[in-house]
């Protein structure tokens, strides 16, 4: 009945089993354990990139803003799109874990960042110390609409920053979403297609509060260290990270679990958008729609106990609705039936 957030689903069965087997007598502190070393070849298996550094934290904007704060200096300017976790939801974390530098958000493209607006803004002369130099661009895959960037689109945007100097990070809260929906090698919309860093997440599709920094290049890694100790994500007892990410990415559980989440969201979008009076705002490519409905109908939906957010606040009628690795069926069945009948 709870289609508000990914978030809020519970740890899925397999990694729930790997914390309590990961919970069974010592093991050494702060990542030096089996665990965290299983989790990491998993990682490096996973991207084909035996050479990326590999680090883990416990939340998404902490994997953003150490990760951020490896490509850019305090005086550097990171663009985003202008819904950006990064630039809405993080409460100023890249700002603070970067020394200061400036987030600016490129226009919105139908959802995303569009590689000529990208080019536009590479092409203006800077005025020396009087701008922020150029130094990332942030990209979130999927999308917060539930877009997903091809293969072509990352390479492109990439390759437009490295051709003017800039790195790129790749919030990836909903990676697994991405690779599901398009079908392709995670290496391919990553290291591949020139993504320097990559936020790696868990915690949406099945575990319980586990992310990795992924770098790619290992020359741009020196500092992680240090940072993610200062940052306050050492966990002592690392072991109960490692745990997740290894049974998250060691038999597939990470695609199946998103595949699935695809699915729901599709079979979702697919019945609200035949209703009289209802309007799809975005394609529903991986795990959330956004559609707009008629206030009847939101208004009953919420009366019998389904669980949603209204996008633009109370009152409106755009709704974003997101499914996970635990929506049921059943679930998206009875959501679709009590939507029929308000209609």
């Amino acid at each position: 009945m709870n289609f508000a957030s990914d978030n809020a689903q519970p740890a899925c069965p397999e990694i729930r089993a790997a914390v309590e087997a990961a919970a069974e007598g010592p093991a050494m502190p702060y990542g030096n354990d089996p665990w965290t070393e299983r989790a990491v070849a998993a990682v490096r298996d996973t991207f084909a990139a035996p050479h990326a550094e590999v680090r883990l934290v416990a939340t998404g904007t902490a994997a953003n803003a150490l990760g951020l704060s490896l490509l850019t200096p305090p005086y550097g300017a990171v663009y985003c799109h202008p819904e950006a976790h990064v630039y809405e939801d993080e409460c100023a974390a890249p700002e603070f874990f970067t020394g200061g530098a400036k987030l600016i958000p490129l226009p919105d493209r139908a959802g995303k960042v569009a590689a000529d607006d990208l080019a536009a803004l590479l092409a203006v002369p800077q005025r020396g110390v009087h701008h922020a130099p150029h130094a990332a661009l942030t990209l979130t895959q999927a999308t917060e609409y539930g877009l997903v960037y091809g293969v072509d689109e990352v390479a492109t945007l990439a390759g437009l920053c490295h051709d003017h100097g800039l790195a790129v990070h790749m919030d990836g809260a909903r990676f697994a979403n991405a690779v599901a929906a398009l079908g392709c090698a995670p290496a391919d919309i990553t290291w591949r297609a020139g993504v320097d860093v990559l936020s790696l997440g868990a915690s949406k599709n099945g575990a319980w509060a586990c992310e990795a920094v992924v770098v790619f290049d290992p020359t741009k890694a020196p500092g992680l260290e240090h940072r993610r100790k200062r940052a306050g994500h050492l966990l002592s007892k690392g072991r109960f990270l490692g745990a997740q990410m290894a049974a998250y990415l060691e038999d597939g559980l990470w695609l199946r679990n998103a595949a699935h989440a695809n699915a729901m969201a599709a079979r979702l979008s697919a019945g609200l958008a035949a209703l009289p009076g209802a309007s799809l705002v975005h394609p529903t490519q991986a795990n959330e729609v956004f559609i707009d409905l008629p206030a009847p109908v939101v208004d009953g939906l919420e009366a019998r106990g389904f669980v949603f957010y209204r996008w633009h606040g109370p009152g409106t009628t755009l709704l974003r609705l997101v499914a996970s690795h635990g929506t049921l069926e059943t679930d998206v069945a009875a959501f679709l039936d009590a939507a029929r009948a308000l209609a």
